[in-house]
């Protein structure tokens, strides 16, 4: 039996969402939380003013789409912004429609809290992302093409080459591409080819004399898939200059236009191309996985042949082709989308190669503050010592949290680091500084996240390579992903131990914080460290704590500790004081919280939901005496932070980490919020921070009592108030100001 006719196990619902996703649409059975007390009583789900979770996803992407019309945007970036859609959208079929295919076969007829069931749910998601896919290919075709071209930027058909140009790309070919392609033939004495997730492809008609045979040609990912012309000059401006020409033409075009030196003496009738997404939620089955490090490995094979969950092809694809994909892919026609243009437009993020005045958006440098400036040559552990020390990427580099690993692993009198790894990326220096840690004698240990979804294969790498060095690495809870950041630091100083600690919003990888929005925090408060201590003793032995000093930790006193906080709001707002509180974070989706929220706004609590992502909330709250405002922005960075402020009657609040609102987060994830309590960083996260979210009218949108969001405008002669400009230039002035030390909280 081929590997497109094997069956996976499936699921009665899709566990774990997308790096911003939750569970409504898909609840998982309840997990009981550790001694958390009585579970607090919530009106019923059908009760709350509730978004569908795949739904509010889509939406969510229609923001992303948004993003790459804005003309404001460089063209550049409007290509990006439009790959990244797409992308998106390939992993929102792997996961989310996966999910819901895999309830629908396994006849799960519970409706979910947004009142729908999986078949409701799936066939509103199958329509509304077939619009979606083409809103997106119109807007390539018809704006994004024309406006390329404006800047020397061309896209061109195949067809419409010169012949001079496709005899240069026969050549190419011959040289470069027909030495890697490995045609299939699908007859009596081959089976059907093996069609890997996410790989393009192209199926062909060939007359051998009077019989139509059928033959599968894959594209090479090795090989780039937009190939570039040779570039000139374009037509001399007025002012004398020359633009230079960027052409470029889809790889596959010139694969079809030259298949007949891949079937030599047969006809090569018609060519069509073809994408092909697969489930690609992993199967563990952790309790039977004596190794897991191989279960995962062998998870990530079953997933280049999941079943079919959605089936790009051309609008001119013929019937007879058409059906003998379906048939042999075992695929439910309903999973068929038919498209005008490329396919798999998410290789439009190859153009960020092309450079080029105003066609990306203007360099930004993140800075590094004076006080780790100065803290070179061992001296960070010093800056640390005289007050809690913020970062907010990628507003400020990342480079002193790289530096804070690199002097651990070299400094003397540091005797362990311990630290938590979800998503690092490839040629990490912060794997690096563990594995010079290691050598020099350090006692380093590492809890790597296997389960990092479609981050597992580097995750393997960097575990073997840990393991290889001597780092103790563990691979996480049973049955929770450890999801939290953290790095703690041991060092001896003088007749004591210190304990230094990083907390942070987002992952350890240099990279992406160079685009991801996040905040971190180093510090070494004695409460915060014990807390650390106690936290990685609960991940790598048997620890039963359910009581932390200062910390918030899933799935054990987190969920508790932040209704509590909430409820804390209601009341001051129900003893007539004055009550307020933001929530940002990704996604919005746990029923508990959002019964909170509406019980605050209903007990005259105004609050701000800054949700980048899904929200499953609306916000139309009967009985309303407070104000309620959900807001998503999108822009040049990704908002990654979670920040959760409490007015609390003056006594502000303000709790950073890891977790988002979702079940997911809560109850079935250890994760770690972690408190500000330096009255400067509260300040500065509240006012210079928070603020310019809340008064932007250039990034946000509002979301709207029918579920759709409506992108804010300034009001006529107002200035552009963009959050990222804003902070942008703020935190770069505070950067190149040395800050004045503030008292440490002793308490604890």
């Amino acid at each position: 039996m081929t590997a497109d006719k094997r069956k996976t196990p499936k699921r009665g619902g899709s566990k774990h969402g997308a790096p911003s996703e939750g569970e409504l649409a898909a609840p998982e059975p309840a997990r009981s939380r550790k001694k958390t007390g009585a579970p607090t009583a919530h009106p019923t789900p059908t009760a709350l003013p509730l978004v569908n979770r795949e739904l509010s996803h889509l939406e969510f992407q229609r923001r992303v789409l948004e993003e790459a019309r804005d003309p404001t945007n460089p063209i550049i970036e409007r290509a990006n912004f439009l790959s990244i859609f797409f992308s998106n959208l390939d992993e929102f079929f792997m996961v989310r429609v996966a999910g819901l295919i895999s309830q629908v076969q396994s006849r799960v007829t519970e409706r979910s809290a947004d009142g729908l069931t999986p078949a409701e749910a799936l066939a509103a998601v199958r329509r509304r992302a077939r619009e979606l896919m083409n809103e997106g290919q119109a807007f390539y075709r018809d704006m994004l093409l024309p406006a390329l071209g404006e800047k020397g930027i061309l896209i061109q058909p195949y067809a419409d080459l010169n012949d001079a140009q496709k005899q240069r790309l026969g050549e190419w070919f011959r040289e470069v591409v027909y030495p890697v392609l490995t045609p299939l033939a699908f007859d009596p004495g081959h089976p059907f080819p093996h069609i890997s997730n996410l790989s393009r492809n192209i199926a062909v008609s060939i007359r051998d004399g009077r019989h139509i045979r059928f033959a599968r040609v894959k594209v090479p990912e090795s090989l780039p898939r937009l190939v570039p012309l040779k570039r000139s000059s374009g037509t001399t401006r007025r002012d004398g200059t020359s633009p230079r020409i960027h052409a470029f033409v889809w790889i596959e075009e010139v694969i079809i236009a030259n298949l007949d030196l891949l079937f030599p003496g047969l006809t090569v009738v018609e060519a069509h191309p073809f994408h092909v997404t697969r489930d690609g939620e992993m199967e563990i089955q952790e309790l039977e996985a004596g190794d897991l490090l191989e279960s995962v490995e062998e998870s990530i094979r079953r997933r280049r042949f999941g079943s079919v969950v959605r089936l790009a092809i051309p609008r001119t694809m013929p019937a007879p082709m058409l059906e003998l994909l379906v048939e042999n892919l075992e695929m439910d026609r309903r999973d068929l989308y038919t498209v005008d243009g490329p396919l798999a437009l998410s290789d439009l993020k190859s153009l960020g190669a092309i450079v080029g005045e105003h066609l990306h958006f203007p360099p930004h440098v993140p800075l590094v503050p004076p006080i780790f400036r100065m803290a070179g040559e061992g001296r960070i552990f010093e800056a640390i010592r005289d007050e809690d020390r913020l970062l907010h990427h990628p507003y400020d580099s990342f480079l002193p949290v790289v530096d804070f690993l690199q002097q651990a692993a070299r400094d003397p009198q540091v005797l362990a680091i311990k630290q938590t790894l979800y998503r690092v990326g490839r040629n990490s220096p912060v794997v690096e500084a563990l594995l010079e840690a290691s050598e020099e004698g350090k006692q380093v240990s590492v809890l790597v996240e296997l389960k990092a979804r479609f981050d597992e294969e580097s995750n393997i790498e960097w575990a073997r390579k840990l393991e290889d060095a001597g780092v103790h690495v563990i691979y996480g809870l049973l049955g929770l992903k450890t999801h939290s950041k953290i790095a703690l630091v041991v060092r001896r100083e003088g007749e004591r131990i210190r304990r230094y600690v990083h907390l942070a919003t987002g992952n350890y990888n240099p990279a992406t914080a160079q685009a991801y929005e996040d905040v971190g925090l180093f510090t070494c408060d004695e409460a915060i460290g014990a807390d650390a201590t106690d936290l990685f003793n609960y991940l790598t032995g048997y620890s039963r704590k359910t009581e932390y000093r200062k910390l918030m930790v899933a799935p054990v006193n987190l969920r508790e500790r932040l209704e509590g906080m909430i409820r804390r709001e209601i009341a001051h707002a129900e003893a007539g004081r004055q009550a307020h509180m933001i929530l940002k974070a990704n996604s919005l989706v746990d029923p508990g919280i959002i019964a909170l929220v509406v019980e605050a706004v209903q007990a005259g609590v105004d609050v701000d939901l800054l949700i980048r992502g899904i929200c499953c909330m609306r916000p139309n709250v009967p009985g309303a005496k407070g104000r309620l405002r959900i807001l998503s922005v999108l822009g040049r960075f990704l908002e990654h932070s979670r920040i959760y402020w409490f007015r609390n009657h003056g006594d502000e609040e303000i709790w950073l980490g890891s977790a988002d609102l979702m079940q997911r987060n809560l109850d079935h994830r250890v994760e770690v919020l972690f408190p500000v309590e330096s009255p400067r960083w509260i300040r500065y996260l509240r006012d210079e921070v928070l603020e310019p979210y809340l008064v932007d009218n250039r990034r946000v949108r509002e979301l709207m009592p029918d579920g759709t969001y409506t992108r804010l405008k300034p009001a006529e002669g107002a200035p552009d108030a963009d959050v990222h400009a804003v902070l942008m230039a703020r935190r770069g002035t505070a950067a190149r100001v040395s800050p004045e030390p503030q008292p440490r909280s002793t308490d604890g």
